[in-house]
């Protein structure tokens, strides 16, 4: 059993822990020489933090293949993106479809927005393997349809949709396709141009590996978003209309310093090291708990059958026993950390019938290694044989 310092942490579709050291040191450091609000002054070190908002804004359209610096907006994580999106592209009387696989930061703003009277919306089903079939969302599509709203990886199944097919159907039918590439970033390569996404919605402190409160979006340029909140931005002061320049138009207020050289940092770390050596990483340790847990009498594994369409996510389940007991006793026998519950996604855990406990979630990072699997697949056949 590890000692009391040593924690085996499995939770990185919450937030990627630990940071990598360099991303740290260097908020630190910039922030305490550059601290002030970029964009709000002309003097020198108004000037210099500005700056690093635009490169941060270049670093990012590079790495997610967009088209426009200006069109990267800030805000503070993916869920606050979303909503930006999502509100500022739907009109009275619209349509939108998005999946049954889709986290609350896209089920609640459509509910909500559906309960206003304002839009209607379908959601596409996903089968047992845990994937779309982008037919679904060709026969959902109505004359009325704005956009359609996918996540890229699930959080719970961790499968990677089929994202490109999709927006083949969407360029043929007219609606914007917006990606939610919260489990993704950092893990899957993303080219929003060659997959013909519209707008990306992606968060700092997961597999970007940056801090949390951090997160944006990535907006094509044919892609008008309308404002939904307003304020300062430092551009055209002297009028009471807020700005229509992008990103000013969709940014009211201060922005995140701290955060963005965070999540610069970060970025640096996953595009130094590679996204593809990291996802084989995190996939090599998936497969070893995968097995692992496979071979444990009472255990069920969803959807985690596909390795090539995957990333390193998996729930699972010990046959009689309640999902949040077991993630109790891995943390306080085990120093194992891991997520229990519906994951902020009930409807995946309502079509795999593990609804209204959910199940356990195991999720992968960088900096994981063997003998952290090992220790919790002993952990969970220990705790299978008790139950």
């Amino acid at each position: 059993m590890p000692d009391d310092d040593h924690i085996i942490y499995l939770d990185n579709a919450a937030t990627t822990y630990p940071k990598p050291r360099g991303m740290l040191s260097e908020m630190v450091d910039v922030y305490a020489r550059l601290g002030v609000s970029p964009g709000r002054g002309t003097y020198d070190l108004a000037a210099e933090a500005a700056g690093i908002v635009s490169e941060a804004r270049s670093q990012i359209c590079e790495f997610f293949g967009g088209d426009d610096p200006e069109r990267v907006i800030f805000g503070y994580n993916a869920t606050d993106a979303l909503n930006t999106v999502i509100q500022g592209l739907v009109k009275p009387g619209c349509h939108v479809i998005a999946s049954r696989l889709e986290h609350n930061s896209v089920l609640r703003p459509l509910h909500s927005l559906s309960l206003q009277g304002l839009i209607t919306y379908d959601l596409v089903p996903f089968d047992e393997a845990g994937f779309i079939d982008p037919s679904d969302v060709a026969r959902f599509i109505k004359p009325e349809t704005t956009m359609v709203i996918l996540t890229h990886v699930s959080n719970v199944l961790g499968t990677i949709q089929p994202v490109e097919e999709a927006a083949g159907i969407c360029r043929e039918h007219g609606p914007a396709l917006v990606l939610d590439v919260t489990q993704s970033a950092g893990v899957v390569p993303i080219d929003m141009g060659r997959m013909g996404v519209d707008a990306l919605a992606f968060t700092g402190h997961k597999g970007l590996l940056g801090p949390t409160g951090i997160g944006g979006l990535v907006l094509s340029r044919d892609l008008d978003v309308q404002p939904t909140r307003f304020g300062g931005t430092g551009v055209d002061s002297r009028s009471l209309l807020h700005t229509k320049t992008y990103p000013e138009r969709l940014e009211a207020g201060t922005l995140n310093l701290l955060g963005i050289i965070g999540l610069s940092a970060g970025m640096r770390y996953v595009t130094e090291r590679g996204i593809e050596n990291i996802r084989l990483h995190e996939m090599q340790l998936f497969k070893r708990l995968r097995d692992g847990l496979a071979e444990i009498e009472g255990v069920t594994i969803y959807g985690a059958d596909n390795l090539d369409k995957h990333v390193g996510v998996l729930s699972c389940n010990i046959d009689g026993m309640d999902p949040g007991d077991l993630a109790d006793v891995l943390d306080g026998d085990f120093r194992i950390a891991v997520r229990s519950g519906l994951h902020c996604a009930p409807l995946v855990h309502e079509d795999l019938g593990t609804s209204p406990e959910g199940g356990v979630r195991f999720s992968l990072g960088p900096f994981n290694v063997t003998e952290d699997i090992d220790e919790a697949l002993s952990a969970v056949r220990k705790i299978a044989t008790l139950r």
